[in-house]
C-alpha cells in the first residue's frame, strides 16, 4: 500500500483540546503504555471524524494495526460524547434561539 501524508484543515486548538482529554483519561484509567502518544492518538480520530478516513487508510499511515487504530479512535469518540451536552440540555439551550442548524440543515422554530 502506497502511503501519503496529507493535511486536515483543524486548528491547533482542536488537537490540543483532545489531546488534553486522551492524556486526562490515560491518567484515570492509568494506562503505562500505548504505541502512540496522546498526540499522536488524537491525529487519526480527528482525520476519520473529519475526513472519513477508513481504518485501514489510518492503520498504514499511522504505522499501527487497524484494530489499535479502531480502538484509538472509539476512545477518542467516546471521550467526545461524554462532554456533548444531554438531549434536554441541547433542547433548553435551542429554546432561546431563533433557528437551529442541524448536520448542516436549517430548521425553524417558531417559538
Amino acid at each position: 500500500m502506497l502511503v501519503c501524508p496529507s493535511s486536515i484543515d483543524l486548528s491547533t486548538r482542536t488537537l490540543r483540546f483532545l489531546t488534553g482529554q486522551l492524556t486526562a483519561r490515560r491518567r484515570e484509567i492509568g494506562t503505562r503504555w500505548r504505541r502512540l502518544p496522546a498526540a499522536r492518538q488524537a491525529l487519526p480520530a480527528l482525520a476519520h471524524l473529519r475526513c472519513g478516513d477508513t481504518y485501514a487508510q489510518l492503520a498504514a499511515g499511522f504505522g499501527i494495526g487497524i484494530a489499535t487504530a479502531f480502538r484509538y479512535i472509539r476512545e477518542a469518540v467516546d471521550i467526545l460524547a461524554t462532554l456533548a451536552p444531554s438531549l434536554a440540555e441541547a433542547i433548553k439551550a435551542i429554546r432561546a434561539k431563533a433557528f437551529v442548524i442541524l448536520d448542516g440543515t436549517l430548521l425553524p422554530i417558531d417559538r
